[in-house]
């Protein structure tokens, strides 16, 4: 996938107190994505964006956009990812 058509996917992370605390009890990181995206598009994207490993992402539309929970191997990769995103 090519960085543009990630950035057009991958939109900003969501951060709260609820999304920062799944960092680090579910080693997930929440993203506010392109509303058209699929499951296999955004983890294609956060590959792209930020050379990590997916594990798994669940989507969900909320009234601020459409939500990708990206869950990683461990919970120090998405600790790194987190603080590389501004997130922590």
């Amino acid at each position: 996938m090519r960085v543009e058509l990630a950035n057009k996917i991958i939109l900003n992370p969501y951060i709260t107190e609820k999304t920062f605390e799944l960092v680090e009890t579910e080693r997930k990181i929440c993203f506010i994505v392109e509303k058209s995206a699929t499951k296999l598009a955004i983890k294609d994207a956060i590959n792209t964006l930020y050379e990590e490993k997916v594990i798994s992402v669940n989507t969900a539309r909320t009234i601020y956009g459409k939500k990708a929970f990206v869950e990683f191997d461990s919970v120090d990769v998405a600790r790194d990812l987190a603080t590389k995103i501004g997130m922590l």
